[in-house]
């Protein structure tokens, strides 16, 4: 069985201590491919050092938009360039973030329209993050004709209206650990509706830790838990999510 995590941060310092321990469970987990995502100044070289150590791993790599303040002339040229490295297989995660007051809403709609409109001149997909805005995020994606190289909404969190409207312009909805929370509703509802050829499963490590380690340092390996859930959810067995959702994300970044 083959387990694809398409979201995780490796790179994080929460990994320093034993990050080779935590790559290779994963694989003993059954983890056969891994998405490190770079957002910033910091982790685009740190997860571009990743990719050329294991050949398992991928890089997605783009300005996150708590960071969308900081983003300076010549960044986006440097994305650029980084993105015709072999193992550059997405730009992201970008997109806009309402809970955390730390970019004003102006300059994270400038800094998202500018990546999209980067992917589009590159021809790669995207990996979203949206936090509380849904609304915008529909609106940007489709003014900004992101429909042309569609991508990943990373940790999906929006309602089935919003999920069709993604669907609709070719995205993939990707599900972390929050379906395996108790109280976590929204996710599970749309999750169950989500056609088979449009889903992906990611851990977000070190973040949102699936049950019952919710509360503890997450793990590429806790993808298996995701799935787990997802196939409870859709009501087929583990070894099926395990193969579709792999497959998918091959064909959805373009590995061979």
């Amino acid at each position: 069985m083959e387990l694809f995590d398409t979201h995780t941060h490796l790179d994080a310092h929460q990994f320093d201590e034993d990050r080779e321990r935590v790559i290779d469970h994963a694989v003993q987990t059954g983890v056969t491919r891994m998405v490190n995502v770079g957002f910033n100044r910091e982790t685009i070289p740190s997860t571009m050092k990743l990719v050329e150590t294991y050949d398992f791993i991928y890089a997605a790599i783009g300005w996150h938009p708590q960071d969308a303040v900081f983003m300076q002339e010549g960044d986006l040229e440097w994305i650029a360039s980084l993105c015709s490295h072999p193992k550059v297989v997405a730009i992201g995660e970008i997109g806009l973030d309402y809970y955390w007051d730390t970019s004003p809403k102006d300059v994270q709609h400038q800094v998202l329209r500018q990546q999209i409109g980067l992917a589009r001149e590159l021809n790669m997909p995207i990996v979203i993050h949206n936090r509380d805005a849904h609304e915008d995020i529909v609106k940007i994606l489709r003014e900004e004709k992101a429909s042309e190289v569609g991508g990943i909404m990373h940790s999906f969190s929006g309602s089935w209206e919003t999920a069709k409207l993604c669907l609709n312009m070719g995205f993939h909805l990707s599900f972390g650990g929050p379906i395996t929370f108790k109280n976590a509703r929204v996710p599970k509802e749309v999750l169950a509706q989500v056609p088979m050829d449009r889903l992906l499963i990611e851990t977000d490590s070190p973040y949102l830790t699936p049950h019952p380690f919710r509360g503890k340092r997450n793990e590429s390996a806790n993808v298996r838990l995701v799935a787990e859930a997802a196939a409870q959810i859709k009501g087929v067995d583990l070894e099926e999510i395990a193969q579709i959702t792999t497959q998918n994300g091959l064909e959805r970044f373009g590995i061979v």
